[in-house]
């Protein structure tokens, strides 16, 4: 009885372990798509891409702490990406010189995340057991 207890603790354990990474390889995926659209919608240079970036990798670092920081309060969170926002907005137009293209990285990054979003319901809705799912979450609320 230990063995088959210790046995099944080991193959859950490998099959988490298996299910984390894939969760990682599509978070890596879905980034690597994001940064082809955004660089895409910017139109960016070489020169500009290699600044953009790792300040885009800051902003979103900062957003990301924003959110678990106030996880429990949207008004505070919003308040505070708002603030976030602002401060690179002027680290942005350093880069690409440009209010308007400032102004398309924060119109692209929402059209991005509503296309992801649009394509999630979409294959959920064409997956059976996902649409099970739906409909009771959409009866809790």
């Amino acid at each position: 009885m230990q063995k088959k207890f210790i046995l099944l603790l080991i193959t859950a354990g490998i099959f988490l372990s298996a299910m984390a990474q894939e969760i990682e390889k599509k978070k890596a995926n879905i980034e690597a798509l994001k940064a082809a659209y955004i660089t895409k919608q910017l139109n960016l240079s070489i020169e500009e891409a290699q600044q953009f970036w790792p300040l885009h990798n800051l902003y979103m670092a900062e957003l990301k702490k924003a959110r678990k920081e106030r996880i429990n309060n949207e008004l505070a969170f919003e308040e505070q990406a708002l603030n976030i926002r602002k401060k690179y907005n002027l680290e942005f137009k350093k880069v690409l010189n440009s209010e308007e293209r400032v102004n398309n990285i924060f119109k692209s990054e929402r059209s991005f995340n509503m296309m992801l979003h649009k394509e999630l319901m979409n294959r959920r809705m064409n997956n059976p057991g996902s649409k099970r799912r739906m409909d009771e979450a959409n009866e809790k609320y």
